[in-house]
């Protein structure tokens, strides 16, 4: 992919935010040209205490967050460091809700689409043993970038599996030009029908 995105990962204190399930740390890595340009990482304090179960998944604990940044501070930056620049998670459904949550507290709204590298994942790698961000990225060999559950390691992870979906498209499928814009149709495309919707975008794109 040659366009600018920005994938993120956020570490919560539980599935679904609220004023009791908040965000703890938040990573973006803004990918352009096919390679990681920049990065943004940091812990946030909502003033929520994380359950102990939460704390051994991710290894960070309530004694960390008491020095973390407020999580509005960092959510005003984080805004201001994506800008509009589309954004791409894995399991966006889980990433987006949290963004948007957060975005609401600072009087702020999301105006970029969010594309799923796990949707994507279930089209374009079918024959993967699970369409985990871990499994996935040990499938295909590409790099570990950290610890499992931490911000920056996800986030990571989940660029470059978003760029190895791209060179799926571009070199098995005959795609030349893989934009958010198609990343974000092509989830939408029941998995059983994804085979007519690459071909039809290519036949587009060669009519142009």
């Amino acid at each position: 992919m040659q366009e600018r995105i920005a994938v993120i990962d956020f570490e919560t204190t539980g599935i679904s935010p609220s004023s009791y399930c908040r965000a703890t740390e938040i990573a973006v890595v803004i990918v352009e040209q096919g390679v990681i340009v920049e990065r943004y990482q940091s812990l946030m304090n909502a003033g929520v205490r994380i359950p102990s179960f939460i704390e051994s998944l991710t290894g960070i604990s309530n004694s960390m967050l008491r020095t973390a940044p407020p999580a509005e501070r960092v959510m005003n930056e984080v805004a201001e460091f994506v800008g509009l620049t589309p954004l791409v998670a894995h399991n966006a459904s889980f990433d987006q809700k949290f963004w948007d949550f957060e975005l609401s507290r600072i009087k702020r709204n999301r105006v970029q689409s969010f594309a799923c590298s796990m949707l994507l994942a279930r089209r374009l790698l079918p024959h993967a043993p699970n369409h985990k961000l871990g499994t996935l990225t040990s499938w295909a060999g590409l790099p570990h970038t950290g610890k499992a559950h931490r911000a920056m390691a996800d986030a990571e992870m989940a660029a470059n599996l978003t760029l190895h979906l791209g060179h799926q498209l571009r070199d098995t499928h005959g795609l030349a030009g893989v934009s958010h814009q198609l990343l974000c149709s092509l989830q939408k495309v029941p998995a059983k029908k994804i085979a007519d919707a690459i071909s039809k975008h290519r036949g587009l794109a060669a009519g142009q």
